[in-house]
């Protein structure tokens, strides 16, 4: 059996501080000067600035590249990231404590078209989880002439660093409170629960390529094969953005280490059914890629003995041939599936809402029309850079009009339609 305590050290604000960061009496004091000496040590970063985010406070955050969870490994093997900041130890078991309520947003120039916004109030805060959050953000620049790919990974690894600096606050804090997650083997769980129905889940990562990627471990989705990974393990940071695709359907860090399809099937589990496994697979380019992880998919879908599985995806119209085919698949091997995805049924919603389709995808969880279009209205402070709206995936040529409302599908917000549930849309 594996086990994995989150404490979850519960943050209800933000503050600088001309000292040291630390965390006391569920506060998070953040200094300036040791956040960008982080970022800085990168010699592809030329500039750093860190500004606090709140919960109702007219503020912009655009473009957002990654949001992240602050976290410390404090007892178990590993540490938080492995293969990008600790080693590759496998993670999963254990204690890790959690700045639960606070997160990392990185922002900058913009590096991909698919970035998005964050607003802290008005409308746009309605459709992104994180305008809930207590938002450290850090706004870093490149040296001039960076390839954009070295840009993305300079931003990335930076966030990952300063979130684990800011997790390591809360190491010897104690937390207000205590999750477990014990996760059986496939025997353990067989003779605990001879009568469940036997569920897992399968995460199809984003891994097309071209800033469309996704790590696991510290490699690189594309370059692996359809495996097995614990659930518990995404908690620790096993599963990792970087990529640009749509940010209203991007799963950012945050989103894999808090995926609600994991934490939705432990509550489950042992009561309605039984939690197997999670299966995790890659969406690809070419057909025959497309074959061999998708069978993949079925098979080990099939050795796990399930019964039935869920299935996320990330991002839409070519992954959607993805998604298609593994619930086929899957299906094919007599086991019932669920899918979760969003839409692009086109501004007035009568489009085809997927690139794909298939009469055995018959049960179907939507995290809504990405499509659909919102006006943002101005707020007194943006960080990042304003100028960008109208290039990002959603937007569209001259939409800041003369008031400085912001016309913009919501595919341009963070989060809008994430297919995992991370979201607040759905239908019925």
């Amino acid at each position: 059996m594996k086990k994995l305590e989150l404490g979850n050290i519960l943050i209800h604000d933000v503050q600088f501080s001309n000292e040291g960061s630390k965390v006391e009496n569920g506060v998070l004091y953040v200094n300036k000067e040791e956040i960008c000496k982080i970022a800085l040590e990168d010699e592809n970063i030329a500039s750093c600035e860190v500004f606090l985010a709140r919960p109702g406070e007219s503020v912009r955050i655009t473009p957002v590249k990654d949001v992240i969870e602050p976290r410390v490994k404090v007892e178990g093997k590993g540490g938080i990231f492995p293969g990008w900041i600790a080693k590759v130890d496998t993670v999963g078991e254990g204690r890790t404590h959690v700045l639960k309520g606070a997160a990392v947003v990185t922002t900058g120039k913009i590096v991909g078209f698919q970035e998005g916004i964050i607003d802290m109030s008005g409308p746009g805060a309605d459709y992104t989880p994180f305008s809930k959050t207590m938002n450290v953000v850090v706004k870093m620049e490149p040296v001039e002439g960076l390839k954009q790919h070295e840009h993305e990974y300079a931003l990335r690894i930076a966030g990952f660093k300063i979130a684990c600096f800011l997790g390591e606050l809360g190491r010897n804090v104690t937390p207000d409170e205590v999750k477990t997650y014990e996760f059986d083997n496939i025997v353990e769980s067989a003779a605990k629960y001879p009568n469940l129905p036997r569920v897992a889940y399968v995460q199809m990562l984003q891994s097309q390529g071209l800033l469309h990627d996704t790590y696991v471990y510290g490699v690189d989705a594309k370059k692996t094969l359809t495996t097995i990974i614990t659930p518990t393990e995404v908690m620790d940071g096993a599963i990792v953005s970087g990529n640009c695709v749509s940010s209203c359907d991007k799963n950012p860090t945050y989103v894999h280490m808090n995926n609600p399809v994991v934490t939705d099937l432990f509550e489950q589990h042992g009561k309605t059914l039984n939690f197997v496994g999670m299966i995790i697979t890659n969406e690809n380019v070419y057909l025959a890629d497309k074959e061999r992880s998708s069978n993949w998919s079925a098979k080990l879908a099939k050795y796990l003995g399930c019964d039935g599985v869920i299935i996320s995806q990330e991002g839409f119209g070519n992954p959607d041939t993805d998604l298609i085919m593994n619930t086929k698949k899957i299906e094919a091997e007599g086991i019932k599936t669920v899918i979760i995805t969003d839409e692009y049924a086109g501004r007035d919603g009568k489009s085809q809402s997927l690139a794909d389709a298939d009469p055995s995808a018959d049960a179907v969880v939507t995290g809504g029309n990405a499509n659909q279009v919102i006006v943002l209205p101005p707020m007194e402070t943006v960080y990042g850079h304003l100028e960008f709206v109208d290039t990002i995936a959603g937007g569209s040529a001259n939409n800041i009009d003369a008031h400085g409302n912001i016309t913009v599908e919501i595919q341009a917000i963070t989060g809008a339609t994430n297919e995992t549930g991370f979201n607040y849309l759905s239908a019925r």
